[in-house]
């Protein structure tokens, strides 16, 4: 069933956006972006870069060629979308501050780790809090997801250590309230504990404030060269920031025996659904990756000019990327990649994409033709694509090594979106 016309929308839509605001930070430029199209009609001509295709024209035919052209799409990505991130620490350093073997009222065991992003110095850090399901044989698989609101807003556990959160107005550190806990209803740990998952979550802000000029305050500054006052035009924006803070905490899943390492899935919703496909293409490790409505420069075609745009992208949040990404705002066509590589470069691990009727800026048919386009490569590795060219009905879940759906509702996380996540991992983790 085709997916009707949504261009008659743009009330649902605006509430929507300005919902999604509210919800994931503030818009950091008072600059006017290009009007958003929303008629179908209108999106325009475009040509997909071909991810089986090496750049001098010769055909991917194997898994063995795939290895090599992954390569080249990783390239491209770092070069003019992400930025390029740095290596991987040798070793990394860590301190459990806490251990609780009786959270949740008996239902979970509680660990709180610090994560350092320098050998020598204890800022920046990332606090991980993980929770392992009481009265599981272990060790378990993890849902692993960076938070916009601070640990402490995940649930209601008194004794989660209170974020010290960023105000992007003031862009000055205060510390989370007691009033907080149990805030961020995107979240449903009991219902991921009760399915015999554990469940991992870090402050996102923790690693790279989330606003123009934020990387001062990041980890970014810990690797510039001598001489370096600022990122280069292809370093890491703060997407590749947040990506590099996850990665890093799958270096210290590795080590927990309570952990297996070999199952955890990467989630994450709007800019962090983004940065988890980020993360899944250039860490292996992540045996599975979710993206809740990731929108543009995330799983939506940035070819198509509908909702949410590169352009206006460039004027609200241009920190999120590298920043030769601008030299391509207006004429996207030029670009080297487009967001159905970013899904294939996580081939043939599993991926799951989703959207939102009320969500037409973060453009639900772009990410869906996406998923589309990244078939081949996973159907060349082997695995399943979606299977179909058709958008689903909504409420209708496609769920092969590929998987998408759109619901009804808003740009947000919901009980159902965690159904489908948790019957998801079960279809490709539980059977590891």
């Amino acid at each position: 069933m085709m997916l009707r016309n949504f261009s008659s929308k743009l009330a649902v839509f605006g509430f929507t956006a300005a919902l999604g605001v509210l919800l994931t930070g503030s818009i950091c430029s008072a600059q006017k972006p290009p009007v958003a199209n929303y008629d179908e009609s209108k999106v325009g001509t475009y040509t997909l870069p071909d991810p089986l295709v090496f750049q001098n024209g010769k055909p991917v035919t194997n898994g063995r060629d795939w290895a090599k052209r992954r390569l080249e799409i990783l390239k491209l990505f770092e070069d003019d979308v992400y930025g390029h991130s740095p290596r991987p620490p040798k070793n990394i350093r860590y301190k459990v501050f806490d251990v609780d073997q009786h959270a949740l009222g008996g239902k979970a065991i509680r660990k709180q780790v610090s994560i350092y992003f320098s050998p020598t110095k204890d800022t920046p850090r990332e606090d991980l809090l993980l929770y392992l399901p009481a009265g599981v044989p272990r060790p378990v698989p993890i849902i692993l997801s960076l938070n916009f609101r601070g640990n402490q807003a995940v649930t209601s556990d008194r004794g989660v250590k209170l974020a010290m959160l960023w105000d992007p107005k003031t862009q000055k550190q205060v510390r989370a309230t007691e009033q907080s806990r149990g805030s961020d209803s995107t979240f449903d740990v009991p219902k991921v504990l009760a399915r015999g998952y554990g469940f991992a979550t870090i402050y996102y802000q923790d690693i790279e404030p989330d606003f123009a000029g934020g990387w001062r305050h990041g980890i970014q500054p810990l690797f510039f060269k001598p001489g370096q006052t600022a990122p280069a035009p292809d370093d890491w924006g703060a997407i590749g920031a947040w990506a590099y803070g996850l990665s890093r905490a799958m270096d210290y899943l590795e080590k927990d025996k309570d952990v297996d390492a070999k199952r955890v899935a990467v989630m994450g919703h709007s800019r962090l659904g983004k940065t988890a496909l980020w993360a899944g293409a250039q860490d292996t490790r992540f045996a599975l990756v979710i993206a809740n409505c990731p929108g543009e420069g995330g799983a939506s075609l940035m070819r198509r000019n509908y909702g949410e745009t590169i352009p206006s992208m460039m004027i609200h949040f241009p920190f999120w990327f590298c920043g030769n990404l601008r030299k391509y705002a207006d004429h996207i066509n030029d670009l080297p990649v487009d967001a159905h590589e970013l899904i294939a470069l996580n081939a043939p691990r599993p991926v799951y994409v989703t959207a939102a009727e009320g969500d037409q800026w973060a453009d639900p048919r772009g990410e869906f033709l996406a998923e589309v386009a990244a078939g081949p490569v996973y159907r060349l590795l082997g695995a399943e694509g979606l299977g179909t060219d058709q958008m689903p009905a909504l409420n209708h879940p496609i769920q092969h090594t590929l998987a998408f759906h759109i619901r009804d509702g808003v740009h947000t996380v919901t009980e159902y979106d965690w159904d489908q996540f948790l019957n998801f991992a079960d279809a490709h983790l539980r059977a590891k």
